[in-house]
């Protein structure tokens, strides 16, 4: 078939969709089973919480080192090289989660399994955004995201029907990284790329995105766009129970919090993938949903009391709100010429993610001059909400944008 006659249902299409599900049934157990993991490691409370963090915190570092080497790697390899390498690493990392016996051991594979995670959807959104016409690959973006979304809920559902038995998670995890590489088997290459790699153009060099300072910006507001979505997941969804002891709201689950928040994201993502498509613009839609965030976010520290439901509840209008996350990764995508295409659709989520160490450092440290957690949470979310929006306002409309361009080797 000629790749220009690909649907949005297209095998390449449908196996991204289901690469990104075990992504995220992967990124996201930690975050549901951290404290019975780590409690049953033989912590105490504040342990959890404090290894919680950094084990967290670990993974994300694990994800941003990966998002650079997988993203040369998708340009100067092949973005099916990615896919196939970087699924068999988390696929393996992750089952040997399932046999970790202290906190040192999960923290290394957490790494190593953050690493091989940071591949998967920057490189299937690579894939089709170069496969799919302008007109669809918005559409088949929003079919990987809400898709991927799918498996947190998915993870959630896994770890309650085990009898919260978080080691089989792990094995059910890795288990079907393996089973999706024999799908990947079939799946083609993107043509625009083979043509590139004919020629003698620069490819996959990470340093381009400093040595000239308009695409240095270009890059650096890819990412900054994203933070919103995981302070959001880092900050106030998985530490949603200490959150709520601070406002009196008692037994919060985090996992269950999650579950809400990503069961909302199908809907956001939906939702956000379909509304930029019919108003012909990422960035408007962006703004739309920057706007939902907050004011879930506004209602999240206005509460006061109550009940963990309500906590739920708002916990659900976040992971709306967190529709930019489909917005972000394809504008990654289209904002970068093919030699650098997948070096940034792969690299910019992962530094979203990566960054998650950042934010929770930021957090720390007002809630260390404030001596309040809750007040140290409502200001990082500021601080956070504040530089996004001044990069989505700074960055140019990518809705229909020609795709088949490349990005010159130039000094400042």
């Amino acid at each position: 078939m000629n790749q220009k006659e690909q649907g949005i249902f297209s095998l390449t299409v449908i196996v991204g969709a289901l690469g990104f599900f075990v992504d995220i049934f992967d990124l996201l157990l930690f975050n549901i089973i951290r404290k019975p993991s780590l409690t049953s490691l033989g912590l105490s409370p504040q342990d959890v919480l404090i290894q919680g963090e950094n084990i967290l915190s670990w993974q994300m570092i694990g994800q941003l080192l990966g998002g650079i080497l997988w993203g040369m790697m998708g340009d100067k390899k092949g973005r099916l090289s990615v896919l196939f390498s970087s699924i068999i690493l988390y696929s393996v990392a992750s089952i040997a989660n399932g046999f970790v016996t202290d906190p040192h051991q999960y923290l290394i594979l957490r790494f190593v399994a953050g690493f091989g995670l940071a591949g998967e959807l920057g490189a299937s959104i690579t894939l089709v955004s170069e496969m799919l016409s302008k007109e669809k690959r918005g559409i088949a973006s929003t079919i990987i995201a809400t898709t991927g979304v799918l498996g947190a809920i998915t993870a959630y559902f896994v770890f309650k029907l085990s009898n919260d038995n978080w080691r089989l998670c792990y094995f059910v995890g890795g288990g079907m990284g393996i089973l999706l590489l024999l799908l990947r088997v079939s799946v083609m290459e993107s043509s625009m790329f083979a043509k590139l790699k004919e020629t003698n153009v620069h490819r996959g060099n990470f340093f381009m995105f400093f040595n000239n300072k308009e695409r240095f910006l270009r890059y650096m507001r890819g990412i900054i766009i994203g933070l919103p979505v995981w302070y959001m997941i880092g900050v106030l969804i998985t530490f949603s129970d200490q959150f709520g002891k601070e406002m009196g709201i008692e037994n919060v689950d985090p996992a269950k919090a999650l579950l809400f928040q990503y069961a909302a994201l199908v809907l956001g993502d939906v939702s956000a993938g379909l509304l930029s498509n019919y108003i012909k613009s990422r960035r408007k839609t962006l703004f739309i949903y920057y706007g939902i965030s907050s004011v879930f976010m506004l209602l999240y520290f206005l509460q006061n009391g109550g009940n963990a439901t309500n906590m739920y509840l708002i916990c659900a209008g976040l992971g709306l709100g967190s529709g930019i996350s489909v917005l972000y990764i394809t504008m990654s995508a289209e904002q970068f010429g093919t030699n650098l295409r997948a070096t940034a659709a792969i690299s910019i989520p992962n530094m979203v993610r990566g960054a998650l160490p950042l934010v929770l450092l930021l957090f720390k440290g007002i809630r260390s001059v404030t001596n309040n957690y809750f007040t140290g949470g409502w200001i990082c979310g500021l601080i956070v909400m504040s530089f996004a929006v001044i990069a989505a306002y700074n960055t140019k409309e990518s809705y229909g944008k020609d795709l088949n361009f490349i990005e010159t080797l130039f000094l400042i």
